[in-house]
């Protein structure tokens, strides 16, 4: 089944208007959640919303608040907060260019495909697509949808475009405060020259289809093995080395980059060649061990 647009609209250029539709580009259904159970009954836990020193209360009686200070709220209705918020406008304006990598990353949000709605809009769309390719520009421009106004950014991907969410500059957390500790002290030369190396012979394009989500994949095998045993509990056991003492920390930083590279120089074909490979990957066992209490065996 094809996927279904979450917003159409126009994208105008100046005096250019073209018709497209948006779509999600990432999905969530490869995310393992979890219920609290009741393991007596079997029973889902449920929760109640209750007031301090009145217990559970009526939905109805239930309205929104901002707090302005400590225990000091701005009362709120859902009609109030209706008034305020944006018609949804069916026009994504592009009203400024940056260069590709001006934003930075911690700016970027969510990403969506944006297609032309038709063949008549395909040929205005491959021009602005190309154009801001050939420039090598990244189109700004806010868009109203659900009732918010967001801040997003456009560029080429494919034979599409890729439309992206922004932070607000109010949102993003300045990195003053917390990066203040962290000495200014001048990097030891021969330091970076090895780690250069290493980086260096690292390096290779690339392809997120190298990298898998071993913690996932592993709780999948576990739910699945669970299944198969009706679900039966397992036994857990203090793991054995819990008790052994903690390594020292301290370690020669030289040493351990020096060692990652001649590690490097002996390794596979892929590895010396620049071509970065994911983690192989784990047996089912091993999965399993990794991801879950140790299970007694049945007798």
């Amino acid at each position: 089944m094809a996927p279904r647009p979450i917003w159409k609209g126009q994208m105008r250029l100046s005096l250019v208007s073209i018709p497209v539709e948006m779509f999600t580009a990432t999905k969530s259904g490869a995310a393992i959640a979890f219920n609290q159970i009741h393991r007596p009954s079997g029973k889902r836990i449920q929760y109640e919303k209750v007031a301090p020193g009145i217990g559970p209360v009526d939905k109805d009686d239930i309205v929104k608040g901002y707090e302005v200070s400590k225990g000091e709220y701005v009362l709120l209705t859902d009609e109030e907060i209706e008034d305020v918020k944006l018609e949804t406008k069916k026009t994504l304006e592009l009203v400024q260019f940056v260069d590709t990598n001006e934003i930075p990353p911690l700016y970027f949000d969510k990403p969506y495909y944006v297609v032309p709605q038709d063949e008549l809009a395909e040929d205005a769309f491959r021009v602005v697509r190309d154009a801001m390719r050939k420039a090598k520009k990244t189109g700004l421009g806010q868009l109203s949808m659900r009732g918010k106004e967001y801040l997003v950014a456009l560029r080429p991907c494919g034979r599409g475009l890729l439309l992206e969410t922004l932070h607000y500059e109010d949102e993003i957390r300045k990195s003053e405060t917390v990066f203040s500790e962290i000495s200014n002290d001048k990097t030891d030369e021969d330091l970076l020259d090895v780690a250069t190396v290493l980086i260096e012979r690292k390096s290779a394009p690339f392809d997120a289809g190298e990298y898998k989500n071993r913690y996932t994949a592993a709780l999948k095998e576990l739910i699945a093995e669970k299944r198969r045993t009706n679900g039966k509990a397992t036994v857990t056991h203090e793991d054995e080395d819990q008790d052994r003492p903690a390594k020292s920390n301290v370690v020669d930083l030289m040493a351990s980059l020096k060692k990652s590279l001649e590690q490097g120089e002996k390794g596979s074909k892929a590895s010396s060649s620049g071509t970065g490979k994911a983690p192989a990957r784990r047996t089912k066992a091993a999965a399993s061990k990794s991801a879950a209490p140790r299970r007694k065996k049945s007798a």
